[in-house]
């Protein structure tokens, strides 16, 4: 039996560093008061959602959906990268919600795949994307996420997994070198630890230890900033280990899926690269699979654009979807 999810709608994309909320006044309405709140400003995700409807004015929603960045498996979520931990349905209660829907905040930005508009996205090499055909979705930010859209007759399903989690893949004695330093540093070479705002600084302290070089205390936007900038050989080397990886593992997940829908990255890393990331190695590293490089070849990949809020219109596909 399907139950209607009441409104109006509180929607919310909950990352590791930053929570964005959205509300849905009404039926048809569009996602309007988009805020983002920073997750540290707040001690628990009950006090942002509170901290949010305060600074709108806005009367208690009947219902909420969250996509987060964690694997919802129960009704515990403990954030593999926040402090935030919570009961489902005890923050069902706290809130004085009649309905709460959390789940995944790939699952959340793989639902909004066939909502984004042309404008919100930038092709990275490929064809023309087939329509009812598997998608793949992939992005680092905060950690690295990865999901997918499968064709179920008039709808869609995401998956719910934790793809970024996998073992790194080398394809060559430098690269073999750089994943060996991460897994003497943390014990196992997961994709996240070099894809992601902290494994581009891992790349980074790796690529200065195997030149023998002390490396800088320095952030991820700083890493990012110096290689765009050419100022600084080593954080230039480390994103481009990180757009080449970031092809390999793509093109591991495209080929799992059969994703000749499209292949999209989302996150907020890639968006900043810009036109340096299309001029990388991704593409040749996407499509280098041997005897499957041709079927890789005309999958398109975008780039989803940072500004927009595409998962927020994820949750609300999953408040209307939900049984």
């Amino acid at each position: 039996m399907t139950t209607r999810s009441p409104f109006p709608r509180l929607v919310a994309d909950v990352g590791g560093t930053n929570a964005r909320f959205g509300w849905i006044a009404e039926e048809g309405a569009a996602i309007d008061a988009v805020r983002t709140l920073p997750c540290a400003d707040h001690a628990t995700l009950a006090d942002a959602v509170r901290a949010y409807l305060a600074g709108l004015g806005r009367s208690q929603p009947g219902s909420m959906g969250m996509g987060i960045a964690n694997p919802i498996t129960g009704d515990e979520v403990r954030m593999t990268n926040h402090h935030w931990q919570f009961s489902i349905s005890g923050l069902q209660a706290e809130l004085g919600l009649q309905r709460l829907v959390v789940i995944n905040d790939f699952t959340a930005l793989a639902l909004s795949l066939p909502s984004l508009q042309p404008h919100e996205l930038r092709q990275v090499g490929g064809g023309a994307a087939r329509a009812q055909a598997p998608m793949a979705l992939i992005g680092a930010g905060t950690g690295l996420g990865v999901s997918g859209l499968l064709p179920a007759g008039a709808q869609w399903v995401a998956l719910a997994g934790e793809g970024g989690h996998v073992t790194l893949p080398a394809t060559n004695e430098r690269e073999a070198a750089l994943i060996a330093l991460l897994a003497q540093r943390y014990g196992h070479a997961s994709s996240e630890r070099a894809l992601s705002g902290a494994g581009l600084v891992a790349l980074y302290d790796a690529v200065c230890t195997l030149d023998g070089a002390v490396p800088e205390a320095l952030s991820p936007a700083d890493v990012t900033a110096r290689a765009l900038a050419a100022s600084c050989t080593r954080c230039a080397e480390a994103v481009a280990h990180f757009c080449a990886l970031l092809g390999s593992v793509a093109g591991n997940l495209a080929l799992t899926l059969g994703a000749l829908g499209g292949v999209y990255i989302g996150g907020g890393i890639v968006p900043r690269l810009g036109e340096a990331f299309d001029r990388s190695d991704f593409r040749q590293r996407f499509e280098a699979k041997g005897r499957f490089q041709a079927y890789l070849a005309q999958m398109p990949v975008f780039v989803i654009d940072a500004s927009v809020s595409p998962a927020l219109l994820g949750v609300a596909r999953a408040l209307d979807q939900e049984l």
